[in-house]
């Protein structure tokens, strides 16, 4: 589909039914984003991503391990704008940048706890959910629990939604982002 079948809305021009999301990313980042703007064409999508993007944020996984997991779905789906974003907010969190290098490049993490969240993540997809005993093993020796297991699948389905649809948008990376991009 052509991007210009995704335009870059604004609040006036938006569907009614994004205009709330709209504002209220508006004011927690100071600015629009494009892919905000881009995906207002479908208020459905653009607040099943948010809601969904906040119940990940609340789960029990600590900020490193979702982070991980993002990375790895932003860099498995190539979604040029995941990928800056959440490179800024592990540097934010004062992640390691061999770290942050490792996720950008797919490859194997320094951290062995980390990695058990990375690996596990990519056996959840390659097997659509069906993990034999000795990976969700592998998981949880490093001291995730089964309902983190779970939460990886919500941080899937979430990212997934974004991923897929930033990249059928063609959103740009906002200027904010564009250091980490």
């Amino acid at each position: 589909m052509p991007v210009s079948a995704f335009p870059d809305h604004t609040l006036g021009s938006a569907p009614a039914a994004a205009r709330r999301a709209m504002a209220g990313v508006t004011e927690k980042q100071g600015h629009l984003p494009a892919a905000v703007a881009r995906l207002a064409t479908s208020p459905e999508l653009l607040d099943g991503f948010l809601k969904s993007s906040a119940l990940f944020e609340s789960t029990t996984l600590d900020p490193l391990s979702r982070e991980v997991l993002v990375m790895t779905m932003a860099t498995g789906n190539d979604c040029h704008i995941c990928v800056a974003m959440h490179t800024a907010k592990l540097t934010a969190l004062g992640a390691d940048p061999g770290l942050i290098a490792a996720l950008r490049e797919r490859r194997a993490l320094p951290d062995e706890r980390l990695e058990a969240v990375r690996e596990f993540t990519l056996a959840v997809l390659a097997t659509a959910g069906a993990v034999d005993d000795a990976t969700l093993q592998a998981f949880l020796a490093h001291g995730y629990t089964a309902r983190n297991a779970l939460e990886v699948v919500l941080g899937i389905g979430t990212y997934t939604m974004s991923t897929l649809a930033n990249r059928m948008t063609g959103a740009p990376v906002d200027p904010q982002l564009a250091a980490f991009a």
